[in-house]
Parts: C-alpha cells; sequence; structure tokens
C-alpha cells in the first residue's frame, strides 16, 4: 500500500527498515534521508523515534490482522472451520517469501526484552489480538473449549513462524499444517456433526 502523506511515508519506511535491519540498527537519520525529509519535519509529526517505533508496531499491527483475516477467507471461505483449516495456507503465503525476517513481533520482544517497554508490551497485545481471532473461530466452529484450542493453535503459529525465520526450511507450514488438523480434529466437531 502506497503512503501518500508526509507522515505515513515516515511510518512505512521506518518500518520496513526496522523489520529488515532492527529497531536498534536503524538510526532517525537514516529514516530521513530515506525518506528525503529533515529533522523539522520529522518533528512537525512525531516527538521522537521511541514513537515512530511506536507508531510502526501499530500500522503492523492493523496490517498483519487485515491481511491474515483475508488470506483465511481466501483460502477458507466463508466457514469458521474452513477458515481455522486454512491458517497454515494463508500463513504459508507470508512467510516463505524470500523478504520474510522471521514474526515482526516476535522480533520486537527479542529487541526490546524489558516487558515494561512499551514496544514490548505492544508485541504482547498483538499476540493476544491473533489469539483472540483463533478463539472466536474456535467457538463458532464450536470448538469443546475455544480458549484452550486457541492457546494450542497459536503456539503452532509462533512454531511456525520461528521455524521458517531459522531454518528457511520447505515444508514447515506442511508440518505445521499436520499439526493443526489433528487439534482440529480433537477440540471441533466432525463437519458431519456440525450440520
Amino acid at each position: 500500500m502506497a503512503a501518500s502523506t508526509t507522515r505515513e511515508r515516515l511510518i512505512q519506511t521506518a518500518h520496513d527498515l526496522f523489520y529488515a535491519e532492527g529497531f536498534h540498527m536503524v538510526g532517525l537519520d537514516r529514516i530521513l534521508s530515506e525518506v528525503g525529509v529533515t529533522k523539522t519535519t520529522f518533528y512537525k509529526h512525531f516527538q521522537s523515534k521511541d514513537d515512530l517505533v511506536s507508531e510502526s508496531l501499530k500500522w503492523h499491527d492493523k496490517w498483519w490482522r487485515d491481511t491474515f483475516m483475508a488470506l483465511l477467507r481466501k483460502h477458507g471461505g466463508d466457514t469458521p472451520r474452513g477458515q481455522l483449516e486454512s491458517v497454515f495456507d494463508a500463513i504459508d503465503a507470508v512467510i516463505c517469501g524470500d523478504d520474510y525476517n522471521g514474526c515482526f513481533f516476535v522480533n520486537v520482544a527479542v529487541q526490546f526484552p524489558n516487558p515494561n517497554d512499551p514496544a514490548n508490551e505492544a508485541a504482547r497485545v498483538h499476540k493476544k489480538a491473533m489469539e483472540d481471532i483463533i478463539r472466536e473461530l474456535a467457538g463458532y466452529a464450536g470448538a469443546d473449549d475455544a480458549a484452550a484450542f486457541a492457546q494450542e493453535f497459536t503456539m503452532l503459529m509462533e512454531g511456525a513462524y520461528v521455524t521458517q525465520q531459522i531454518q528457511r526450511a520447505p515444508g514447515t507450514c506442511d508440518v505445521a499444517r499436520r499439526m493443526a488438523h489433528m487439534l482440529i480434529d480433537r477440540h471441533l466437531p466432525s463437519p458431519a456433526q456440525s450440520k
């Protein structure tokens, strides 16, 4: 998505640089140079680099939630069970590209390890929101314990993100998909029972 305002260009450029190179490795001067603005212009939009970090986290959170839901509908149709069965098809479409550099929010948590840091807190909030999406789908699909299902299922998702980042192995999502189907079969009624 193309940024139209200076503020949006700052956020998206910072986001992309932070993702590619790390939050602490990218200085404010680098971001300003990439966007082609002065510090005076920057301070009209943000109080500090930390403020820009926070906005880039919000931007990524919204982008990933919207993208994830769109991919679930694309791969899994309109049914909650179908969408749960397609989670690793959706994830595979994102994490198997050459530009995949790990889960943005896992990287955030590693680079900002203090649990009281706002960036670390943003990572936790995002992960909880993703768990809530899975829990809600599981509830609609008739899971016997939607909360337990969501905890187990999102742990599989996290494992896929990190495994793919480290090993760059083809088939990471195939393994996760097989495990996901075992969870689905254990927690959800069979498709025949839910009719």
